[in-house]
């Protein structure tokens, strides 16, 4: 299945149905007396997060969206029906914005968490109640942009080629696509990593480049994922196999993570030095040391060493955090 991650639909609530004039006359009734009902609402366009869909794909293929139409009032003072909602089922961690005025509708960030986008119309008033119908109103309508981010625990960054899809490949049960030449991921790849007493969703992102803040390379479809996640693993390739500099990629990885925005600056981060069992490694790891004093895992994802001790760290922050927030 292809993961699409934005759409541009437009939706239309129903309109709301025709009151009824009439009037009912019997032999013995000197005057007619009105009995028109009233009609019938229209249904509402209605989004739905729904934890078993992973993409906005089916929106990329049917654009616009209508509910029906409120039933029309009769004689007797019969009501119209109610028009049908339409009911539109979206991934968990998708975004509704209104694309006229650039304003959020709704986050949709908890699994089946509801929100009504447009209204349907008022069904017209028959003339029982008034003494002329009232018509009915128009169903509402709007544009929807829809973008999807991610929702995971830990989200995997860095520039293509760093290891992260052998990583996640070595710490969760997802098997990413591996593969010797740049941008091999293109979209997020969700991990389950799971030990005797603890669970967490890994998000292997795209690879990152620098002016990614700016939409370069895979940009903002990469950095707006990471802003779901919880912890952010740097990723560096400490043996330089892209002829890279690992000093050079990780100063550019936090400087692209602060341009991009402040909460993706102020996550907590931890930092990995993969390809350790390859020559040149060890060298560039103490060149680093020297310009950077800060923690860092040393692993080899390929060879799966180093490991268990990340994974510790990741549930040891993620159940600080869940402390924190109780």
């Amino acid at each position: 299945m292809a993961f699409v991650d934005s759409a541009r639909i437009k939706v239309k609530a129903g309109n709301g149905g025709k009151g009824c004039e009439s009037h009912y006359r019997d032999l013995w009734m000197r005057y007619p007396r009105a009995d028109g009902g009233d009609g019938g609402d229209g249904g509402d366009v209605i989004f739905l997060a729904d934890p078993h869909i992973q993409t906005l794909l089916d929106f990329r293929f049917q654009q616009h969206y209508q509910a029906g139409r409120g039933g029309h009032g009769s004689s007797k003072n019969a009501t119209g029906k109610r028009g049908e909602d339409s009911l539109l089922k979206v991934p968990v961690g998708t975004v509704l914005w209104d694309d006229e005025s650039g304003l959020l509708i709704r986050d949709m960030s908890a699994p089946d968490e509801k929100v009504v986008v447009a209204r349907g119309g008022r069904g017209g008033i028959g003339n029982m109640r008034r003494k002329v119908a009232v018509p009915p109103t128009l169903g509402e309508e709007r544009i929807v942009r829809l973008e999807l981010k991610i929702i995971a625990d830990v989200g995997l960054v860095g520039f293509p080629n760093a290891g992260k899809s052998t990583l996640i490949n070595g710490i969760s049960k997802v098997r990413s696509k591996i593969a010797n030449y740049p941008f091999t991921t293109k979209q997020p790849v969700l991990g389950i990593v799971e030990t005797d007493n603890f669970s967490f969703v890994a998000a292997d992102l795209p690879g990152l480049i620098e002016g990614a803040h700016l939409g370069r390379g895979l940009g903002h479809q990469f950095l707006k994922h990471a802003e779901r996640t919880k912890i952010l693993v740097q990723v560096i390739d400490m043996a330089a196999t892209e002829d890279r500099d690992p000093v050079e990629d990780y100063e550019t990885i936090n400087q692209e993570l602060e341009q991009y925005s402040e909460l993706l600056a102020n996550k907590h981060k931890i930092l990995v030095a993969n390809k350790m069992d390859l020559k040149d490694a060890k060298k560039n790891l103490k060149r680093f040391r020297k310009k950077h004093d800060v923690r860092i895992i040393e692993v080899s994802a390929l060879e799966q060493s180093g490991l268990q001790e990340l994974v510790d760290e990741m549930i040891r922050i993620l159940k600080l955090s869940a402390d924190s927030t109780a």
